[in-house]
């Protein structure tokens, strides 16, 4: 079985830092996000972007993943939010409910 893959390439700008991700975030992939953002978190920006546009597939980790590290964001007084979300996970983030924990941007 293939391994599932989650490539992060980062952009920085003064206030503002965007992940763009492509792949699988799951059991296997939540860990690399997790580290990425949570080193954001420790001097963070006003605002963290994840841009979802390459996202194929999210598991219940992937979203309990995302939700924690929006929690942690708001926490370090930053907002982390959620762009070019394929319709596909809006689709499981409204089923779960999740949708209204995370900030969600066009």
């Amino acid at each position: 079985m293939e391994r599932p893959e989650l490539s992060i390439t980062v952009q920085r700008a003064p206030d503002e830092v965007t992940y763009f991700l492509a792949g699988e975030i799951d059991v296997l992939t939540v860990a690399k996000l997790s580290a990425m953002v949570n080193e954001e978190i420790v001097d963070p920006p006003s605002r963290i972007v994840l841009d979802m546009a390459g996202v194929t597939f999210c598991d219940s980790q992937g979203l309990g993943t995302l939700v924690v590290l929006s929690r942690k964001a708001q926490h370090a007084r930053s907002l982390l939010a959620l762009t070019n979300v394929g319709d596909f996970l809006l689709r499981v983030l409204d089923i779960t409910g999740l949708r209204s924990a995370l900030m969600i941007t066009a």
